[in-house]
């Protein structure tokens, strides 16, 4: 089934929502609220995405489980440990598995981020590289925050400390994917190359 493209507007609601609704019932309430309202939130994100483009990026799929999963850990035991600890196991993950591919010579950046792109194998190789260290440096950083700052100190930066930075980062990769940029002859040859990386 074809993905229907939604509008900017809805994507950028779906995406940035749910943290929004984690800062305000932190604001409001406290972490332990504020959490039941993240995992609320998120699940109806992506339901709502579903549900307008018949499709969920694999990013907000593994991100929802373990907001679930270490959410749910959260309120049961009443620890807040296990949420301030959600970014640095998704970070991680997400660094495994783009530097687990390039290690068998394939870049999973278009599954991750839901986008095609095709690129040279030294694009490819380069832009996977490059998220990896991202990635891992963003774990790091967010242990290194929650560890040693204020839970609303922590929320805040999670806010409008991590998506920025994010944001920013994706931004400063456009010259390398335009370096790099090949207009594929057919589809079909632009899905079959697609992140890989053993070539060039």
């Amino acid at each position: 089934m074809d993905k229907k493209q939604p509008h900017p507007l809805f994507k950028l609601a779906t995406e940035l929502g749910p943290l929004l609704i984690f800062f305000f019932a932190n604001a409001k309430a406290n972490l332990f609220v504020a959490t039941g309202a993240f995992m609320i939130a998120v699940v109806v994100a992506m339901a709502a995405s579903y549900a307008v483009t018949r499709h969920v990026p694999m990013m907000a799929i593994v991100t929802a489980i373990v907001v679930v999963v270490f959410g749910t850990l959260t309120l049961v035991l009443h620890d807040e440990t296990f949420i301030k600890m959600k970014p640095t196991i998704v970070y991680a993950l997400f660094a495994v598995i783009l530097g687990g591919g390039l290690l068998f010579g394939r870049s999973f950046i278009a599954i991750m981020f839901d986008q095609m792109f095709n690129l040279t194998a030294q694009g490819w190789r380069s832009l996977t590289l490059r998220w990896t260290v991202w990635f891992f440096a963003m774990a790091g950083l967010n242990e290194i925050v929650w560890r040693t700052q204020s839970t609303d100190f922590w929320v805040n930066f999670k806010v409008f400390g991590m998506v920025p930075l994010t944001m920013l980062f994706a931004f400063t990769q456009m010259p390398l994917i335009k370096r790099h940029h090949l207009e594929p002859a057919t589809l079909e040859h632009s899905e079959a190359e697609a992140g890989d990386v053993r070539k060039g």
